[in-house]
């Protein structure tokens, strides 16, 4: 071998050592296709998880009612797998059976479940941080169904992305209740329980089909040291936010506690980067009870119905389940993310606004370019209520509502303080442009200049491209 090719050959394996992570070695294992059902995900599997989030040796406990007499449950991993985007963890697992108890609402439009337990999982230690889906079917129906979790873990990471269960539960009429009075039987609940079963759009239909899954698939194809949590991580474990380079909100996430606020703001002020790659972002504040299985949210009636709008403590005004931008709460979401939300039914595409900036490096976009239908199905804007002193307009994009009224949306970007980037995408729909898995109809938006933008971001937040005094330029 000559001198010259062992040079090549060592740079060759130095580089391949640099960019392998636990996430890269996790997606060289075998990939199966095996985790997606065979047909829709069947009302007659119902089944709910003890946890949002577990970390390896812990026990997540698993409650299911089915007409069957059995059950297989059968646990996968999501992320890239060579395109095949899960991965089986165990072989499958038998149990016994039967339907459970329906409960009825209580004072509060509450639904919550006592289930007798059906299955404990105790997750091992060489499992890495995901999401991950337990998959339920029928035997002998074949019905199917999901549960799904995140397993969190300790370790400091580039990445640390968040799924929005607080919004999927907040959505979530199973039983005939949500937070909502477009799918509630009667008037909505003010509290949600974690303690029952997803409704099919729901849960893992939030995940799978709308928002989160997409810009999982692409972090992990490309090789992102990324960790995992929920958002109740958010409000419950701070710390996990201060391990990481950079936090990223995706898709609908507008359910949002005190506590859960002041986690991604002092970490902020403390340095680390904030990517909003989604819309509605903490548009209504929530408290969280019962050992944070229960969400509280008044909304519309707060002022009226919430305890602490009549308790005689002006000291729980601040916490009142209303919007944040409201008295008497009163900090506008823009506040911190840069923009705010705006409009909802849109479908549109994002206009470029300001090319020159660093984040549209090697895309070759001109001011005027779209990135078609990336713009919905929520949007933000910037306000002006408590814009950031540095806020940076980097998208304008016109729309027409449901009323056929124009209005804009924005994508931005500032600096705090601290010398944090904060970046906003200002649409829900920006991970549809960067993979293409999802529902047919919606057809395909795979963008690479979406992509390109998206690595632009979070290469500069992670220090990937670098830069002089990194902290002190951007």
């Amino acid at each position: 071998m000559t001198a010259r090719r062992g040079v090549v050959l060592y740079i060759l394996l130095l580089t391949a050592t640099l960019h392998a992570n636990i996430i890269t070695n996790e997606n060289a294992r075998p990939g199966t296709d095996r985790w997606q059902l065979r047909s829709s995900p069947s009302a007659d599997v119902a089944a709910y998880a003890s946890a949002t989030s577990v970390a390896p040796g812990e026990t997540i406990r698993f409650f299911v009612s089915i007409a069957d007499p059995k059950f297989q449950i059968e646990i996968f991993r999501m992320g890239w797998y060579g395109g095949l985007g899960g991965r089986r963890m165990a072989d499958a697992i038998e149990r016994a059976g039967g339907t459970q108890p329906m409960p009825s609402p209580d004072a509060d439009g509450m639904i919550r479940c006592q289930w007798i337990e059906s299955y404990a999982l105790a997750i091992p230690s060489d499992w890495v941080s995901g999401v991950y889906l337990a998959k339920i079917t029928g035997k002998p129906s074949e019905k199917q169904n999901y549960v799904i979790f995140v397993v969190r873990d300790e370790r400091t990471a580039d990445l640390l992305f968040q799924c929005s269960v607080t919004t999927y539960q907040a959505y979530n009429n199973w039983g005939g209740k949500s937070l909502y009075a477009f799918n509630s039987t009667g008037a909505p609940a003010r509290k949600v329980s974690f303690d029952r079963p997803y409704s099919l759009s729901a849960g893992p239909g939030d995940f799978l089909l709308h928002w989160e899954y997409p810009m999982v698939r692409f972090l992990e194809r490309e090789g992102y040291d990324v960790t995992y949590g929920t958002n109740i991580d958010t409000h419950a474990r701070p710390e996990m936010l201060r391990r990481v380079k950079a936090f990223l909100s995706v898709g609908h996430d507008e359910y949002w506690s005190w506590e859960m606020r002041a986690s991604v703001e002092a970490a902020r002020d403390a340095g680390v980067d904030l990517a909003f790659f989604s819309a509605n972002v903490c548009f209504w504040q929530i408290r969280l009870e019962d050992e944070l299985r229960t969400i509280v949210a008044h909304k519309e009636t707060a002022l009226a119905t919430d305890p602490f709008a009549y308790d005689g403590d002006p000291s729980n005004d601040t916490h009142i389940t209303t919007q944040w931008r409201l008295v008497p709460v009163l900090r506008p979401e823009e506040a911190f993310i840069g923009v705010m939300s705006g409009e909802s039914q849109i479908d549109a595409d994002i206009v470029v606004d300001n090319p020159s900036h660093w984040v549209f490096t090697k895309t070759n976009l001109a001011r005027g370019d779209h990135l078609p239908g990336l713009l919905g199905y929520e949007v933000d804007e910037i306000v002006g209520m408590q814009s950031p002193p540095s806020l940076v307009r980097l998208a304008h994009s016109p729309y027409v509502n449901e009323h056929g009224e124009t209005g804009f949306s924005d994508m931005t970007i500032y600096t705090a303080p601290s010398g944090a980037i904060v970046f906003a995408a200002g649409t829900m729909q920006w991970s549809w442009g960067l993979d293409g898995f999802g529902p047919s109809v919606r057809g395909n938006h795979t963008s690479a200049a979406a992509q390109q933008i998206t690595r632009n971001v979070l290469d500069r937040m992670i220090g990937k491209i670098t830069y002089t005094k990194r902290r002190a330029v951007r």
